[in-house]
Order: C-alpha cells, then sequence, then structure tokens
C-alpha cells in the first residue's frame, strides 16, 4: 500500500512541480510514447540479454513481491518455533532416530502436517529435514552443522536475490538507454535543421524526452523497486536463519523451550512473537501429536 503512495506521490511531486513551473505537456505527450517505447523497450530486450530464462521467470513471478512484502507473517514465526519445538522436544525425549519417519516423509507426519503454510515452502522443509538427516548420521558437530547450515543459507539467499539484481541492472542501464533516444532526437533534428526555430525547438524538447524518462524510469521507479525486493528478499531469509538458531541450540544441550526462545529471540522485531505469545500457542499442541 505503501508502494503505491509512493508511486503517486513521484509522479505528482515531478510532473505537478512542472506545471507549477509554467511547463507545458504538449511536447512530453507527444515524444513520450515513442521514447518510452525506444527507452523501457531497449531496457527490457537487455534484460533478456543478461539473464537465463530462470531467472527471467523468476523476476516476473516475484516482482508483486514489492508491493505485496515478505510473504512470512508473525503467525508464520509462531508456527516455525512450535515447529521445532515439537522436532527438538522428540528428540531429546526420544532420540533423533525418533523423527527418521517423519523426515523421510514429511506430507504423512503429524509433526509436519500440523503446518501447512510451512509445508507449501519446499526449501523450509527441505532445510529442515536436510539438516536432521545428517544429525540421523551422527553429524552432530554445533560448529559444523552451523557452518554446513550457513553455506545452504547464503546459497539459498544468492539464488533469491537475482530477481533484485536483475531490476537493478536494468535500473543502471535505464539513464544511458536515455541518453541513446535522446541522441536519435538530435540526429533527427539535425536532418531538419532548415526548419524555423520554433519547429526546432519542438524537435530538441522532444529529443530530451529520452534522457528525462530514462533518468526518471530509472530513479524514480526500477532503482527503488529493486532495492524493495531486495528489502524483501532479506525479510524472508532471516526466517530460515531462526531454523539454523533453534537446531543449532539444540545441538549445544539445550532444552527444547530454550531453543525455540533463542530462536524468537531472533525474529524480526515487527513481527516477533511475545513470550507468553509463543508459550500459549505450544502449549495448545495437542499431546498425541508425534
Amino acid at each position: 500500500m505503501f508502494q503505491l503512495i509512493g508511486i503517486a506521490t513521484v509522479f505528482i511531486t515531478v510532473f505537478g512541480g512542472f506545471m507549477l513551473a509554467g511547463g507545458h505537456f504538449d511536447v512530453i505527450l507527444k515524444a513520450a510514447p515513442l521514447e518510452f517505447l525506444i527507452i523501457f523497450g531497449s531496457a527490457c530486450g537487455a534484460f533478456v540479454i543478461g539473464n537465463s530464462s530462470t531467472f527471467i521467470i523468476a523476476t516476473l513471478k516475484d516482482l508483486g513481491k514489492f508491493v505485496t512484502g515478505s510473504k512470512w507473517k508473525e503467525k508464520d514465526y509462531i508456527d516455525l518455533l512450535c515447529l521445532l519445538f515439537l522436532l527438538t522436544k522428540t528428540m531429546k525425549s526420544k532420540g533423533v532416530i525418533a523423527l527418521e519417519s517423519h523426515i523421510e516423509n514429511p506430507k504423512e507426519s503429524g509433526i509436519f502436517s500440523r503446518y501447512p503454510r510451512l509445508m507449501a515452502d519446499h526449501f523450509c522443509i527441505d532445510f529442515i529435514c536436510d539438516t536432521l538427516r545428517m544429525m540421523t548420521m551422527n553429524f552432530e558437530d554445533p560448529h559444523q552443522v552451523e557452518d554446513a547450515m550457513e553455506k545452504q543459507l547464503e546459497k539459498h539467499h544468492h539464488e533469491t536475490e537475482v530477481p533484485a539484481h536483475a531490476m537493478q541492472g536494468m535500473a543502471d542501464a535505464l539513464p544511458a538507454l536515455g541518453i541513446v533516444a535522446a541522441v536519435l532526437g538530435i540526429i533527427k533534428t539535425m536532418g531538419a535543421i532548415t526548419e524555423p526555430p520554433a519547429v526546432l525547438g519542438k524537435m530538441i524538447g522532444s529529443a530530451l524526452v529520452g534522457t528525462f524518462l530514462g533518468v526518471f524510469l530509472a530513479y524514480g521507479f526500477v532503482g527503488p523497486i529493486a532495492g524493495r525486493l531486495s528489502q524483501v528478499f532479506g525479510e524472508q531469509a532471516q526466517f530460515y536463519q531462526i531454523i539454523r538458531d533453534v537446531l543449532v541450540s539444540h545441538l549445544h544441550g539445550n532444552a527444547a523451550q530454550i531453543s525455540v526462545e533463542i530462536g524468537r529471540g531472533n525474529v524480526p522485531t515487527a513481527l516477533q512473537p511475545s513470550f507468553y505469545q509463543l508459550e500459549e500457542a505450544i502449549n495448545e499442541i495437542p499431546p498425541e501429536v508425534s
């Protein structure tokens, strides 16, 4: 919502200021469609040249997140902590081998299936199950496990941030492409050098619309969208770091309640449940869930 307000603010302040300064829109309105075609069309072409089909599809798929924000909400953090509580409690009371049936088939697990929102995220479930699977193979050194999990998180974050980097690349290219459009307009103007000054003035003005649009699109829209996407992907990455924190805490010998409390402490402040909210959620878990 705030992003849409920001877009409206950019348009109102730029064009409203131009109008209040005595500017006339006739030249801009006449030149803008073709200049936009040249600039944005070539930027999209460069975007396709510079990215694989996988990254192009990922960018188009994730573009709307600059408005919707991170997919993880406060309830999701509570669910994740409850899931990790069940897993670490089971390991404490029955041993890590007791989780084999759960991690081999999470969809049929009474523990995992309790949290459908988490089940819908393949990386979340795979990350948990792969780590627990390593533990069943006696890979239980806290520092080694933390290092292995950190590498997986870095890889995942690097891959998910590709759309933000791709959009930033487009933003960096737009001002230069605006100059290209302006140069083409000047070339057109030079071909009509015998025309009266009034005509030449309009033609030069039309050419400069290209430079304006390139800079306007880059710094008013595409660049901020890329920055917002980077923020969203960073927020989403914090969700998976909770998994690392809780499981590593468990390997250090902490009780399940302590491990999830350590995880709760690392939840982003705006989404962080209180100690009592988490305790209430854990107490609501039926004792037969296993």
